[in-house]
């Protein structure tokens, strides 16, 4: 989970928490089916709103993130 500070194109500044889901590289299909299941228990119980995955985690970079959040504009 992590807590970005996201500067609006109009000079607001938000504070959106985000969660990111990766499951392990590497993982065999029924493991990848319990850990998204376990997500989507985990964004139902806590009323998550903005949940993105990533295969990649070398893709995780900031600029990935400001694309996924210029969605809530």
């Amino acid at each position: 989970t992590v807590l970005y500070k996201y500067q609006h194109d109009d000079g607001r500044v938000s504070y959106p928490l985000c969660f990111i889901f990766s499951s392990p590289v590497g993982c065999k299909p029924e493991q990848q089916m319990m850990y998204a299941g376990s997500k989507n228990k985990l964004v139902q119980t806590a009323e998550l709103t903005k949940v993105f995955e990533i295969r990649n985690t070398e893709d995780l970079t900031e600029e990935w993130l400001r694309e996924k959040l210029g969605f809530f504009h």
